[in-house]
């Protein structure tokens, strides 16, 4: 188990790293300026599972094999990217459904936005990389059980992200209900959800770093 110390340095670490907006981020601002609060927090739901799932990896000590391949990096890469910009072109092509979403009920949206939340989450590569590269280097040599801690780390960062993703989110939403006293600002609104997601898979295609 890693000690109080490192623990407390990590969770630095990682409340620094998810304050600066990232795929994860905008795809959940996305989520709510498309379809509000709780859609929102199913994102964050969905994506904290698909980022828990790479966490896994990493502490089996697969996520190494992405660090240093550059063949499985890009793969992932352009998987993620794929997938942003094809829910970016859903949401803008269906932005004049927002008015009416908004007076029935979205058990059936908040499903969706956790499935998406978790297929962005697990082809994030930089939370990957990030995994596989920097958590190993709060794990010393004298660790018992380094997979323990691992696994220990990676859940603090992913308790970590859940709240302040989950505070994008509500933000962004509370934004959009300024927003719902006019069908055109909503169509609007989500014209601007679905660019921000079309401009994120292709900014994650184009990224170059590998760290």
């Amino acid at each position: 188990m890693p000690s109080l110390d490192v623990v407390l340095t990590f969770l630095a670490a990682s409340i620094a790293l998810v304050l600066i907006p990232g795929p994860s981020v905008l795809f959940i601002v996305g989520r709510a300026l498309a379809h509000g609060r709780r859609a929102a927090l199913a994102s964050v739901a969905g994506n904290t599972v698909g980022v828990t799932i790479l966490v896994g990896v990493v502490a089996t000590g697969l996520g190494a094999v992405a660090a240093a391949s550059a063949v499985v990096f890009t793969a992932v890469k352009f998987a993620g990217a794929a997938y942003l910009v094809y829910l970016g072109v859903q949401t803008f092509r269906h932005r004049g459904d927002l008015v009416a979403a908004l007076h029935r009920p979205e058990r059936a949206t908040d499903r969706r936005a956790f499935g998406q939340g978790v297929v962005v989450g697990l082809t994030n590569p930089k939370a990957l990389v990030f995994f596989a590269a920097v958590l190993p280097q709060f794990v010393g040599p004298e660790v018992a059980h380094p997979g323990v801690a691992l696994l220990v780390l990676g859940l603090v960062f992913c308790a970590t992200a859940a709240v302040l993703d989950s505070a994008w989110g509500l933000a962004a939403g509370a934004a959009r209900v300024w927003f719902a006293t006019s069908p055109r600002r909503l169509r609007l609104l989500g014209g601007t959800g679905g660019v921000v997601l079309v401009g994120m898979g292709v900014g994650l295609a184009l990224t170059q770093e590998r760290a």
